[in-house]
């Protein structure tokens, strides 16, 4: 008798839940953004498994009713259709690319919904990319066509796109510099914040040496820059992947040598002998390959996406690699299919549909400006347009209203700049989505930022990163000029409900009389660049930082950052018993440590903002059982705030306030003067008992030798006694030195609340209800 054939027996599927740190499951019932939406699902034990992907509107997935995605390489995933308007449901198995079946059960079933008007913002699979390729070199920006209609141009317009300034600022200065040198390990392999910073500025400058050269001298076709931009080339090329600049040992240096490799092979490739090629290709590549390998199975991002220098990587890196070895070295291509569905599907792991980034406008300035870049290089190579997505067309809106012109420490999270005006590429950044978008407020915003930090062109934090005398180039090429338009009109509140930020931005085009105002309650924790801050506000008002972000950026890990900058002592927050929220280490209690809003309402006499941020707290003391705090911001431009603490012991809380200069303290009462604003703070009412208020100097627990030379600033602390709840109010008036202003108060309590009363001689008023303890 015939044998009977067995069926083929099914691989074991797993659905693990996902935890703090790792990607979840989408979509999974909650509103989509874009059509179609994104799929993501926890990954199978082997990491060579391969996936099918099935949607369909039926429950029961009928054949002739249902799109299947065969043949899925990770577990994230954008389809190349969208789906029309209507109820859907979805789930994945692992694939057999070999017998092109299915190989495992079916996941559970998940659902979502498709609104109608949704942005379309389809991919198309890896195979429709790959015919959209022009392999000729160069293709990291121009291709040939490009360079030839810019050569062109350039003879009757020799300023075409600012070439000039471009010209003589960023490629004739490398003519006479000597050739830099392999940087060396530190010594005894111990990182010093200096030499770190000299081999970062060493690799930068490699890159503006190898790919200006290289342009100037393809566009203008000029032997002499060709043969210099050569000879650093192929210098470069013979430093040593596993050394000191290789991206186990020091990842920023590694990144920067991996971009100017790959631009000086792409615009070199036809300069170069077939020898000179594959010395330059099999170093670019072996570094690469160290990058990707990283982030594919180190931090694995997408399992765990909130890598910061990972995910930054993906740009700031292996794009630009990746294009220049693509048709010649498969495992580039490959590299290059993942970051592109990456970016398009997990990005930004930092935030939404909102367009805010958890980790402050300092780091969005990072991260977008290397996106940025490589969306530019997808776009011309692949011809896919990550910008369509809902979060690029409204990111712009995050610096906008979180580092306003003229403010310097008004800004939460890791910065570098602080004390000084915000970064220059914060402003290109923001042009470039005007360039997309057509925002006219984003173009003003550039114009005025770049003019206010007029001079910090070379300061490390602008030119340590980036040559924007080749980004104004490239941007005046490929973008058409918008004209600016003052944001008078700017609705005044944006709560950012993808990260817990709200700011109200109050006057922005008049410098005199613009307020800022920033409170932050975020899900994020201290995760990453974040810090122990859910709760904390921040104030600019009438030209000057009043209610500051405190300390210096001395360094990553310094002992300012770690023991001050990063912790809950250094913010306009409250303390419990001396203790702050969760702010070391520990990345997944830093997540769990997080804050929310809890509601932002437009009122007819205010803007009120609550926030909650007892998980903060409770992830370092597990006695605390409430830290919520209200904002209610006067139309007339006061505030008054009122923290509500509760704990399972009595506690004493501490209310602090964080400023440049010194301030005059009274019993219950502070005020502070600067050179065009002051500020003064009264504490209101207290259900525990008077504060007791003191002025500190300082910074606790930093290197007094990383503070050297540096200003010292200072803080009110109040103090209130010890009880297991606590309600505090505290009034906030900022005004100009040339409009001092009071704003009185009563309380009315003879029922089971207290009614306080504040208003101003313009009978400017607010009324807000306390309800007392029993």
């Amino acid at each position: 008798m015939p044998k009977i054939a067995e069926a083929p027996r099914l691989q074991y599927l797993d659905e693990p839940k996902p935890g703090t740190l790792t990607i979840t499951y989408q979509p999974d019932g909650a509103p989509i953004q874009e059509n179609p939406p994104r799929f993501s699902w926890l990954p199978a034990l082997d990491d060579d498994a391969r996936y099918v992907l099935k949607v369909s509107p039926d429950p029961d997935f009928a054949p002739g009713m249902t799109h299947v995605f065969e043949n899925l390489a990770w577990n994230f995933f954008t389809p190349d259709v969208t789906f029309e308007p209507g109820s859907y449901h979805w789930a994945f198995a692992l694939w057999d690319a070999t017998a092109k079946r299915v190989a495992s059960a079916w996941s559970s079933t998940r659902s979502f919904d498709v609104a109608a008007d949704l942005p379309q913002t389809q991919l198309p699979r890896a195979e429709a990319r790959l015919q959209a390729r022009d392999l000729r070199h160069p293709r990291l920006w121009l291709n040939p066509d490009g360079v030839i209609a810019f050569r062109e141009t350039l003879k009757s317009a020799p300023d075409h796109c600012g070439w000039q300034n471009f010209f003589n600022n960023s490629v004739e200065p490398w003519l006479s510099r000597e050739i830099i040198p392999e940087p060396s390990p530190y010594p005894e392999n111990i990182r010093v914040a200096t030499l770190w910073r000299q081999m970062y500025i060493d690799c930068q400058e490699v890159i503006y040496a190898i790919r200006h050269l290289a342009i100037g001298g393809i566009i203008l076709d000029d032997p002499a820059l060709i043969a210099m931009a050569k000879t650093w080339l192929l210098s470069v090329a013979a430093w040593d992947p596993k050394g000191a600049t290789g991206r186990s040992y020091n990842d920023e240096a590694a990144f920067r040598v991996v971009t100017a490799l790959a631009w000086g092979y792409d615009w070199l490739y036809d300069h170069l002998d077939e020898g000179e090629r594959q010395q330059v290709r099999k170093v670019l590549l072996a570094r690469t390959r160290e990058v990707a390998d990283h982030v594919l199975w180190r931090a694995r991002i997408h399992v765990f996406p909130y890598d910061s220098h990972a995910v930054r990587s993906l740009s700031a890196a292996l794009t630009a690699a990746c294009i220049a070895l693509a048709g010649e070295e498969k495992e580039a291509e490959e590299w290059l299919d993942y970051t592109v569905e990456f970016l398009f599907t997990l990005y930004s792991p930092w935030g939404g549909k909102d367009g805010g980034w958890a980790e402050g406008p300092h780091y969005w300035m990072t991260g977008i400006a290397y996106l940025t870049e490589a969306a530019n290089l997808i776009r011309a190579f692949l011809k896919v347009d990550l910008y369509k997505r809902p979060f690029f067309q409204k990111t712009g809106d995050f610096p906008l209203y979180t580092k306003a012109p003229g403010t310097r420490r008004a800004c939460f999270g890791d910065d570098s700049t602080l004390g000084d005006p915000p970064g220059l590429k914060v402003g290109y950044n923001v042009r470039q989505f005007a360039g997309v978008t057509g925002n006219a407020y984003y173009q003003w915003y550039y114009e005025r930022l770049n003019a206010g930090a007029a001079g910090t062109a070379m300061e490390f934090y602008n030119y340590g990163w980036w040559d924007l005398n080749f980004d104004d180039l490239v941007y005046r090429h490929d973008y058409p000029p918008v004209e600016a338009r003052a944001p008078s009109d700017l609705p005044p509140v944006k709560w950012f409900q993808d990260i817990g930020w709200v700011a109200v931005q109050k006057h922005m085009d008049d410098p005199a009389r613009h307020i800022q105002f920033l409170f932050k309650s975020s899900s994020f924790g201290s995760l990453s660049h974040s810090h122990g801050d859910q709760n904390a506000f921040l104030l600019y008002a009438f030209g000057e930082d009043l209610a500051i972000q405190s300390g210096y950026y001395v360094a990553f890990n310094s002992t300012m950052h770690r023991n001050w900058r990063r912790q809950t002592i250094s913010k306009n927050a409250i303390l419990i018993e001396g203790k702050g929220q969760y702010a070391d280490g520990d990345k997944t209690i830093a997540k769990k440590a997080g804050g929310r809003i809890l509601a932002v309402r437009e009122e007819k006499t205010h803007v009120f903002i609550s926030g909650d941020a007892t998980a903060a707290y409770q992830a370092a003391d597990p006695d605390v059982l409430r830290a919520e705090r209200d904002i209610y911001f006067s139309h007339s431009d006061f505030l008054v705030i009122v923290d509500r603490v509760e704990c399972a012991t009595a506690k004493s809380i501490q209310w602090l306030f964080h400023a440049t200069r010194s301030m005059d303290v009274g019993s219950n009462s502070f005020r502070l003067t600067g050179e065009r604003a002051g500020l003064y703070g009264q504490f209101v009412h207290s259900t525990s008992g008077a504060p007791e208020v003191r002025l500190v100097e300082g910074f606790k627990g930093v290197d007094p030798v990383e503070v050297e030379g540096l200003a010292t600033q200072f803080h009110i602390e109040a103090s209130l006694p010890s009880a297991t709840k606590h309600t505090l109010v505290t009034l906030l008036v900022p005004y100009s030195l040339n409009e001092p202003r009071r704003v009185f108060h009563f309380i009315d309590d003879q029922g089971f609340s207290a009614d306080i009363y504040f208003t101003d001689v313009d009978d400017n008023q607010l009324r807000i209800v306390i309800p007392k303890n029993f």
